[in-house]
């Protein structure tokens, strides 16, 4: 597939962010911004929670088996 190149000038807060992010997830800026607006394009940040914050399932260590064992709710609610 071939690719235009297209210049877009952003707010320095906006610009630092996306700079940190790139960094933080090791991919370009220009992958985030066409992955961006893709997103756009297709209606949305995605169909479900997990679309939304797919770059951070999974970093988070703990119980496998947090929401289906019945011993990690002992006390909840109370």
């Amino acid at each position: 597939m071939s690719m235009k190149t297209v210049t877009v000038k952003l707010p320095e807060p906006l610009a630092a962010w996306l700079a940190r992010r790139s960094r933080e997830l090791g991919h370009p800026q220009s992958d985030l911004i066409r992955e961006a607006l893709e997103r756009l394009r297709q209606g949305g940040a995605g169909d479900s929670c997990h679309d939304a914050f797919a770059d951070v399932c999974g970093s988070v260590r703990g119980p496998k088996d947090l929401s289906t064992n019945p011993r990690h709710l002992v006390g909840f609610g109370e």
